[in-house]
């Protein structure tokens, strides 16, 4: 079933306003399972890489990771970027409410992505794989870092750009009623920022402290966070609240206060 826009809204409203009560335990254990399962799902996004194929392919698989996540009603970061400012600009949350549940979720997706990236790296006996990893870890930091301040400026806007896509499979997926239709419109904008390589700061919580863990002769942890975590993670917050958050008050305008 089809919901209209206004309708998808006022349904964002009241999973924000839940969101925003749940007790911070409950916050901790959600968002740790959403960081393992993106973790759990770009490993998988990168085996057939490894084994030669297009990246595209890698892209095609990594949504699952997101689907699982969205439909167990768990609690990610980079999602809740744009669902809760929704409900705090609309008058139905207060700053500290959406700061508190952005805290404690971010530190559960934290450690969930680590806590993967630790038994991944313990399990892993695939040089090529690893050599991936690597690869991939340089240009999340390195790359950045060789260009300086405009490096900086380069992670957040790959930020932005990422959860542009990203909380729009958030929203998008209100927009249906049945299992299937949600993960067909959840799959599609999940894919796109994949495959092209944007800066997302919950998979990168297992990206580069796999890559540190498998041995990385290059990357530190103070790169990963100074290079990659800071700025992406104010470029994925940025790009939630101006490029979904903001638009839907559009809609939100119309729906009636409960």
């Amino acid at each position: 079933m089809y919901l209209h826009p206004e309708e998808a809204v006022n349904a964002m409203l009241a999973v924000a306003q839940k969101k925003a009560t749940l007790p911070r335990r409950i916050l901790l254990v959600r968002g740790f399972l959403s960081g393992a399962l993106l973790g759990y799902a770009t490993s998988l996004a990168l085996v057939p890489h490894a084994q030669g194929l297009p990246p595209i392919v890698g892209a095609l698989i990594f949504p699952v990771g997101f689907v699982l996540l969205a439909l167990l009603g768990l609690e990610l970061a980079t999602g809740n970027f744009a669902l809760l400012p929704l409900a705090a600009l609309s008058g139905r949350l207060t700053i500290g409410a959406v700061v508190r549940n952005w805290c404690w979720v971010y530190v559960g997706n934290l450690l969930g992505g680590v806590f993967y990236a630790l038994v991944f790296a313990l399990t892993l006996h695939d040089d090529k794989l690893s050599g991936l990893l690597f690869q991939l870890a340089s240009r999340k930091t390195l790359a950045y870092q060789a260009l300086g301040p405009a490096g900086w400026g380069i992670a957040a806007l790959k930020g932005i750009l990422c959860n542009w896509m990203v909380t729009l499979g958030t929203v998008i997926a209100f927009i249906s009623t049945t299992t299937t239709g949600k993960v067909l419109t959840m799959w599609l904008p999940i894919m796109a920022f994949f495959a092209l390589g944007y800066e997302h700061s919950v998979v990168n919580m297992f990206v580069l402290p796999a890559a540190i863990l498998l041995g990385s002769p290059q990357i530190t942890v103070a790169d990963w966070w100074l290079w990659n975590q800071i700025p992406v993670t104010l470029g994925n917050i940025a790009g939630a609240v101006l490029l979904t958050t903001l638009p839907l008050l559009t809609y939100a305008r119309s729906v009636p206060q409960e």
